[in-house]
């Protein structure tokens, strides 16, 4: 069993990845996610880095005398030169092994991080009609959200926060009221009791998501 667990932990690792690993694209479906996780991993690892990919490259020039301005031969880079060069190469290869095998596949004409980023922006969310469609089935799922026959508790409160990244991803605005009447909602019916002394006692307006499902959690403890 431990084996098992340790298997199914190192399988999410290099997807979600950690402070040490790269997240992994491995399909569509999961880029909004990875998009998120990627950006906040590069940050951390180096800003420089995420700077170079929202710049894109930089050209190493020289002027000559007659003011004409041309790139510059190698073997006349200065250090700085050459740290800028490095930047840019680190933020591709960096770019590069955050994809699977197929997908890096497809996109190895793409020579600077910031081209090969927005080439992916372009394939995954689409135009403004398949983000808008993306935005419908993911306000649909949301108001659809309802318990599920023998789940637990923590399960349907991992789902309902999965649930409302994927909407701040898709950049779908919800109230606080919205996203904690729609929980509080969607709990079991023996829960009934403790959803109308919720609503009655807290203010649904100014209450994070985090701090009603304190709450809940905390009710779960007090109902043991």
């Amino acid at each position: 069993m431990d084996s098992q667990n340790s298997t199914v932990h190192q399988e999410l690792d290099a997807i979600m990845g950690t402070a040490t690993r790269i997240p992994r694209l491995l399909s569509a479906e999961g880029f909004p996610k990875w998009k998120y996780r990627m950006e906040n991993y590069i940050k951390m690892k180096d800003f420089k880095i995420w700077r170079n990919i929202l710049k894109g490259p930089v050209r190493i020039t020289t002027t000559l005398k007659n003011e004409e301005v041309i790139d510059k031969e190698i073997e006349n880079y200065t250090e700085e030169d050459f740290e800028k060069v490095e930047q840019q190469e680190k933020a591709l290869a960096t770019r590069t092994m955050a994809l699977s095998p197929e997908i890096a596949q497809g996109v190895r004409e793409y020579t600077s991080a910031k081209a090969l980023w927005e080439a992916l922006v372009e394939v995954y969310e689409g135009n403004k009609d398949m983000k808008q469609s993306r935005q419908d089935m993911i306000r649909q799922k949301f108001n659809l959200f309802n318990h599920i026959l023998g789940e637990s508790l923590e399960a349907q409160l991992q789902r309902f926060i999965t649930l409302t990244t994927e909407m701040s991803s898709a950049r779908i605005l919800v109230t606080r009221s919205e996203i904690n009447k729609k929980l509080l909602n969607s709990l079991p019916k023996s829960w009934d009791m403790n959803v109308s002394v919720i609503k009655k006692t807290k203010d649904l307006n100014r209450l994070s998501l985090a701090e009603t499902m304190e709450i809940i959690k905390a009710c779960d403890l007090d109902d043991k």
